[in-house]
């Protein structure tokens, strides 16, 4: 007697087994961009509410400063003051964009990690180890 299951089996095994494995490796891929996903969006709420306090706690800051200033200089010299603070909050201003955009250049992109994966099994699927 042959105990050797037939010629059919055997490919209906190896493409189960190829299934199996590819609905594996796309799970993995898709917990991982779920963690990517997940750890980016606490990365844009933290950056929100930092940005947030620094506004209001600046906007706060700055308003009673001018206040304080041109009250003091409200007889002598008034207009220059405003003049002034007009000029040093809009050279402020483009100073903090630039470091800003600086930032945002410096930021990994997000989703590297899934793009790097979806690369790796590329090439182990081309053959290209």
């Amino acid at each position: 007697m042959d105990t050797t299951p037939p010629a059919s089996s055997g490919l209906l095994g190896s493409l189960r087994t190829l299934g199996a494995d590819a609905i594996a490796a796309v799970k993995d891929r898709l917990a991982l961009f779920s963690l990517e996903l997940q750890e980016e969006k606490y990365r844009l709420i933290q950056v929100v509410i930092w940005i947030s306090a620094a506004a209001f706690a600046g906007t706060m800051a700055i308003m009673f400063a001018s206040i304080t200033l041109v009250y003091f200089f409200w007889e002598s010299a008034r207009l220059a003051v405003l003049g002034g603070l007009t000029l040093f909050y809009t050279a402020a201003l483009v100073v903090i964009l630039i470091a800003f955009r600086r930032y945002l250049a410096r930021q990994p992109r997000p989703f590297d990690g899934v793009l790097e994966e979806l690369t790796e099994d590329e090439k182990c699927i081309r053959g290209k180890n």
